[in-house]
């Protein structure tokens, strides 16, 4: 898939490409928390819906391209610790002027592995979550899954705490690529812990694939497509493969070049594990996404984003996306977590011991913040909607008083 005569810009470099916020991270400060904080004890905006979104950092293994919060090497005790802390951070976030009273619109348990934790660990959140945050009258709530971590139980303590929307991480079909990517699953256990949510009715599952994974090729990813659209899930995602620094295959790609003969250490140091010419470069990617979507047109299939195909677009919504594109308020729960309120960007503590003692101390484990003007805010909204494809000028005009069409002409006109 490497050519070393396309650009740079075409080559699958070290870095992430994928737009999550505006603006980005990098402009996230420690300076900026009062303004996080006056975001808290304020009243929130008026008609702006409430989300709640809880990091759930555990993992049976590492996948090789990932870069979020996990750990892998923490025992049942460490489970209960953690646990004890977010339920802690949820009582203090309840009696916040911006909270207070307020209902949820959605929820989301992310990861990390949310499913990772036994029924038992499961059953004991939920009851807690529930007793500070009532979801009953929630539009939507998520829970994603390793396939390898389900158990027909723990599915159906899913289902009576009211999980609406399955998030399935596939990934890929092919055992070898899943081994060779770091995935703790193989295709047996998504076929089985498929069957098992589908038995019990679940209102939406999502699979999600990646497009590029390392080993990939065009059959096998004929036959990702194939077997997807044969289970027939409510939604399916499409990412495509990046390669951020903090990850294994990032490391493994940093080779450092042999020594001169004779030094100190000489010969061959660092060899990669991935072979870089097996890393699809970005052309490569962006057709097995658009081969993706066609087949899953032909199969009754709508475009619902940028990297996401519905079934049926009247009846599988995805409210935790699309309110956070409209300028929702989320308060991001657990060590790292990102949310926003009323304008305010803000990101928890990335070290567990950071973000436990914080909370047995009765603080909030925010770590940096970052106020958005106005005009930034409609910049943000813009940028995360046009990943839905189109843009709704009307909104726009109502919502800041700006009409898109004439702000950003140029940019659209470029974009014709």
């Amino acid at each position: 898939f490497w050519n070393p005569l396309m650009s740079d810009q075409e080559k699958t470099g070290l870095g992430n490409y994928f737009v999550a916020n505006y603006p980005p991270f990098s402009a996230w400060h420690a300076e900026h928390l009062p303004a996080a904080f006056a975001a808290l004890d304020a009243p929130p905006r008026p008609n702006t819906p409430l989300g709640l979104y809880l990091h759930i950092p555990f993992c049976r293994k590492r996948c090789k391209f990932c870069y979020f919060r996990v750990y892998t090497d923490k025992n049942a005790r460490d489970v209960e610790v953690y646990l004890d802390a977010l339920t802690r951070e949820l009582e203090l976030y309840r009696d916040k002027a911006s909270v207070r009273g307020r209902p949820l619109h959605f929820v989301y348990f992310g990861g990390g592995t949310p499913s990772y934790l036994s029924a038992a660990q499961l059953g004991g959140l939920f009851e807690r979550v529930k007793a500070l945050f009532p979801w009953h009258d929630a539009a939507e709530i998520t829970f994603e899954c390793e396939p390898g971590t389900l158990q027909q139980h723990k599915l159906e303590s899913l289902k009576q705490v009211g999980i609406t929307r399955l998030s399935l991480g596939v990934e890929n079909f092919s055992d070898k690529i899943l081994e060779a990517n770091g995935r703790a699953h193989l295709s047996g256990e998504i076929f089985r812990a498929y069957q098992w949510a589908r038995d019990l009715h679940f209102h939406q599952i999502n699979i999600d694939l990646i497009a590029g994974m390392v080993g990939e090729t065009w059959d096998n990813w004929r036959d990702c497509i194939q077997k997807t659209i044969e289970l027939a899930p409510e939604s399916v995602t499409i990412y495509q493969m990046e390669l951020p620094y903090n990850t294994v295959f990032s490391k493994e790609l940093h080779v450092i070049p042999p020594l001169p003969a004779g030094g100190e250490g000489s010969g061959v140091r660092g060899t990669p594990v991935v072979d870089p010419d097996e890393i699809a470069d970005w052309p490569t990617k962006r057709a097995w996404v658009d081969y993706g979507f066609a087949e899953l047109v032909k199969a009754g299939y709508s475009v619902s984003s940028a990297y996401t195909m519905v079934r049926d677009p009247a009846k599988t919504k995805f409210v935790y996306r699309d309110s956070l594109w409209h300028g929702a308020d989320m308060l991001g729960t657990g060590v790292a977590s990102f949310g926003h309120m009323s304008g305010v960007h803000v990101q928890n503590v990335d070290r567990w011991e950071t973000y436990v003692d914080m909370l047995n101390k009765g603080e909030l484990p925010l770590g940096r913040a970052l106020p958005v003007a106005p005009g930034q805010l409609l910049r943000r909204e813009l940028m995360l909607q046009l990943k839905r494809g189109p843009l709704d000028a009307d909104y726009f005009r109502t919502k800041f008083g700006s009409d898109i069409l004439n702000t950003f002409a140029d940019g659209f006109t470029q974009l014709q």
